[in-house]
């Protein structure tokens, strides 16, 4: 009755007896009266039945109050309803003052937690303060560690060792705290076990990229390390086999590496193959700066401008004529 699967359902019922349907029930009526859908509603029972033998008034409807009052939409919680089942005064109020007092508005706080709701969950003693001090020694200003929240607040859920260490790997690359690529390199690197690291370096080796080059891309889009091993070495024969790009090339531009085949490139390529082929433009062009330029441009100066005598150019754009 809560939209779930009888497979999800049979899994939720093995999470949570619920003795009283009414207070079940109402407690569903209270997600939806605070805006969520019934998808969202479905997929906060999948996630954590265990809230409907909750008391909807005294227990779930303050904490929906609360992040109302701090400008969140309630609703977002279906993304992580696992906050729901926190202490409101003993873990979700002192932690939301944590952040407030370091990212200094309930702007900034609200714009950090949406965007990785989990790392809320995280205890305050045990790994938010230790993560922000392990921040602090190891020279990141006020400021930097802010930005770092913002860009991504898992960091507060990374181990102290791996935090040691990720501040050592940047160092070894040449990166210093003060340098501008830093945040971003950090984020990236905490995400990352050390073998992982050494195994996506020799993935990128066996495909003729030096190591020098690899550490440049890396410092100028540090997330062509976040890219799977199977969806690198699909980019990289596309581009190295099918359009025989130089590997130099490549790598000079590492924004390719993290751009969507299928959603972004490969229908840029279909259209400027018809176009090819109906003589509008010409066959040997540099195609790396047709398909890193944005939506925007890359249609009107492709698309709309030949829309007229080559009407095909629109469906190839929207990748209903494959490449």
């Amino acid at each position: 009755s809560c939209g779930l699967s009888p497979a999800a359902a049979s899994a939720a019922a093995r999470s949570v007896r619920i003795r009283d349907r009414d207070r079940a029930d109402a407690v569903r009526a209270l997600l939806r009266e605070y805006g969520f859908s019934e998808a969202e509603v479905a997929r906060t029972v999948r996630q954590d039945p265990v809230l409907l033998s909750f008391d909807p008034d005294r227990t779930i409807r303050p904490k929906l109050d609360f992040f109302l009052s701090l400008g969140f939409e309630p609703r977002f919680l279906a993304a992580e309803p696992h906050i729901l089942a926190r202490s409101l005064d003993n873990h979700l109020v002192p932690c939301i003052e944590f952040l407030r007092g370091i990212l200094g508005s309930d702007d900034s706080v609200r714009t950090a937690v949406c965007r990785v709701p989990r790392a809320l969950l995280v205890d305050l003693d045990n790994n938010m303060r230790p993560a922000v001090e392990a921040f602090r020694r190891h020279g990141l200003p006020e400021e930097s560690i802010a930005k770092l929240l913002l860009i991504h607040m898992g960091v507060l859920m990374v181990p102290l060792d791996r935090i040691a260490e990720a501040f050592e790997d940047l160092k070894e690359l040449g990166l210093s705290v003060t340098d501008t690529a830093f945040l971003y390199s950090f984020r990236v690197i905490c995400s990352l076990k050390r073998e992982t690291w050494v195994r996506k370096v020799a993935l990128y080796r066996s495909f003729g990229v030096r190591e020098a080059d690899l550490l440049r891309a890396f410092k100028t889009q540090p997330t062509i390390l976040l890219v799977s091993d199977e969806s690198l070495k699909k980019k990289f024969r596309f581009y190295l086999d099918l359009l025989k790009l130089d590997i130099d090339d490549v790598m000079a531009q590492p924004m390719t590496l993290s751009l969507s085949l299928e959603k972004n490139v490969m229908p840029r390529c279909a259209v400027l193959s018809l176009l090819m082929r109906e003589g509008k433009i010409e066959r040997k062009m540099n195609l790396l700066p047709a398909l890193l330029s944005n939506s925007t441009v890359f249609s009107e100066r492709f698309v709309w401008k030949y829309a007229k005598d080559v009407p095909d150019v629109i469906k190839a754009f929207e990748g209903k004529i494959k490449f």
